[in-house]
This record gives structure tokens, C-alpha cells and sequence, in this order.
């Protein structure tokens, strides 16, 4: 069946990051995660001394380089990229912990070097709604007719009681004033959701994309809770045995999702990527092909496609 989707040049059903990026840089892009050094009010007693309770011990970093120097991290994880796309640009991406959670000095000498490294088409900081002082946003906007600048926030979930239990420690009014704030700016958002949050329900996780799409955003990464070792969530998981979602189910949600985001809206994730090591369920996560071309199929198999509940006759 041919692909009536407009933000589309392949068989995707949905608006991709890799479309996105070759639209608009006309080259491969990838991101190179990196860590900065930050810590998060979650962590550090401000808040709270545990972070939320899926998080793990490198914040979310997993894949960031171990030397300490941001530009060398970006240089050592760049070689590796340059073996396989040799004429790739590049993303830097904060994504470890907090990113814009301290001075304004600090935020600087982590942007600032790669501002002018013309390889670098954007940059990607990962952060939290409660963590963007008006001078940071400022400092951040002012970049942007330089390079692209994504704020990418942790929601989860849009769901109070929800954000409550994994210990976000803000509510989702926070976040609509974070968004609503950036969004009188040329700073592009991206909202981090997880399925499959203990004790949520589809319609839970529904009720979030229809949250959001409600809110002037660019981009949106969807996750599979994973319970690693390590963290609150498998101490938990050891005593609650809450259900954790299977492929199937996870995939008819993902589908359902999709089709009411708004189309313009750019996906960045769809499933996230575990270190098998320390993986302890869902088993079927790690298969990330596997997981995406069962979207596809699903949608294909029905004529789905991003935000085709928002049209016509569906609304």
C-alpha cells in the first residue's frame, strides 16, 4: 500500500527523528550522548536524596563516555560514528542527570564549545520542567540563530498520582508552565513519556498524549518502562510484581498514541535501549527492531498513521 503519510519518504507511518534531520541538515545525523557533570534536585537532598525511581545510578547516561572532558567524550564517541556514516553531522546531547540544574556559568562552559564546531547542527539538552530559570532560558534562546537548541523534558506521565509514586516531585502544571514558558522562545521541546508506569492503565497513558498535544511542542520520545538493576523500581518490582506491559500490548498503546499526536509533532523514540546487563524485565525490550517493526506492521495492517484520530470524521 502506498505511504500516504506527508512526513514520510519511506514505509514509517509516523513523523521520524531521521526524517526530520535529513529534511532539514540534508545529511546523516546522529546524537552523541554526553555527560556534563550535573546532579538533579531529585538526588541531591533538595528535593529529594533518591531521584525517580526508574533512574538509574549514571541519571540516564548510560551511554555517555567515561572521561570527563565533554569534548573528549564527543570526540571519542564521534570516531565511532564516522566508521559507519563517514559524512554524519552530529547532535550533542546532554543527557545525563539534570542539564540546566546550576549556575549559569557552568551551563555556559557545557554549551558554549560546541556553539561554533560546525559539525554540530543542534544541540539536545536533557533536563526537568522545575529547572529552568528565566537567565538559563535566555541564555539558551540567544543561541538559537547560531544552532538548534532542544529542551528535552521528563514527563512520564502526565497523571499526578502517577508522578507521585516513581518521585518526579513536581506536578504537571509545573510542566505546562515550563513548556508555556519556552515556547515564547525559538527553543524546540521534547517531552519524555514512559509506558507502562506501575499501576497505570491504557487510558492512563492515553490521557497523556492527549495532554500534551494540547501544549505547544516539537518533539516527543516514547519509552517502555524498563526495571534495571540498581534502582527504587526493582526493589519495588521485587515486593509488587506490578504488571509490566507485554510487546503486544505495548505496541497497541504506542499505535494509539500515535494516532492522536498531531502530525507535525517529531518522533524521536518510540522504544528505548536498556543495557542488557542490567536489565532485569521486560525480557522482549531489548529487541528494538523487533518492537518497531511491529508498530509498523500494526499500522500498515490497518491504514493507521499519526495523528489520523485527529481528522475528518475520527475527531
Amino acid at each position: 500500500m502506498l505511504n500516504k503519510f506527508k512526513y514520510s519518504n519511506d514505509n514509517k507511518r509516523y513523523h521520524t527523528f531521521n526524517y526530520y534531520l535529513r529534511n532539514k541538515y540534508k545529511s546523516k545525523v546522529a546524537k552523541i550522548p554526553l555527560d556534563a557533570g550535573f546532579t538533579c534536585p531529585n538526588r541531591d537532598g533538595t528535593k529529594s536524596f533518591y531521584g525517580c525511581i526508574f533512574c538509574s545510578e549514571q541519571g540516564s547516561g548510560e551511554f555517555t563516555s567515561s572521561i570527563e572532558n565533554i569534548e573528549e567524550q564527543f570526540e571519542e564517541s564521534k570516531s565511532l560514528v564516522i566508521n559507519k556514516w563517514p559524512d554524519a553531522k552530529f547532535i550533542a546531547y546532554f543527557q545525563a542527570y539534570t542539564n540546566t540544574y546550576g549556575p549559569l556559568e557552568k551551563i555556559k562552559n557545557m554549551v558554549d564549545p560546541f556553539i561554533d564546531n560546525d559539525e554540530v547542527v543542534a544541540i539536545s539538552i536533557a533536563t526537568r520542567a522545575d529547572c529552568l530559570e528565566d537567565e538559563t532560558i535566555e541564555y539558551l534562546n540567544s543561541l538559537t540563530h547560531i544552532k538548534d537548541i532542544w529542551i528535552e523534558l521528563g514527563l512520564q506521565s502526565s497523571n499526578d498520582v502517577t508522578a507521585k509514586y516513581i518521585n518526579r516531585c513536581h506536578d504537571f502544571n509545573t510542566f505546562k508552565e515550563a513548556v508555556f514558558k519556552l515556547s515564547k522562545t525559538n527553543l524546540k521541546i521534547c517531552v519524555h513519556l514512559i509506558n507502562g508506569l506501575p499501576y497505570e492503565t491504557k487510558d492512563d497513558m492515553i490521557n497523556t498524549i492527549k495532554d500534551i498535544n494540547t501544549l505547544p511542542i516539537h518533539g516527543v520520545k516514547i519509552h517502555m518502562l524498563s526495571v534495571v538493576k540498581n534502582t527504587l523500581l526493582s526493589k519495588k518490582y521485587e515486593y509488587e510484581k506490578f504488571h509490566l506491559l507485554t510487546l503486544k500490548e505495548y505496541v497497541d498503546i504506542v499505535v494509539n498514541q500515535l494516532r492522536l499526536l498531531k502530525e507535525e509533532v517529531v518522533i524521536q523514540r518510540l522504544t528505548g535501549d536498556p543495557v542488557k546487563e542490567d536489565l532485569i524485565m521486560p525480557k522482549w525490550l531489548p529487541k528494538k527492531t523487533i518492537v518497531l517493526n511491529e508498530i509498523d506492521k500494526y499500522m500498515a495492517k490497518n491504514d493507521y498513521y499519526q495523528g489520523d484520530l485527529l481528522k475528518g470524521d475520527l475527531l
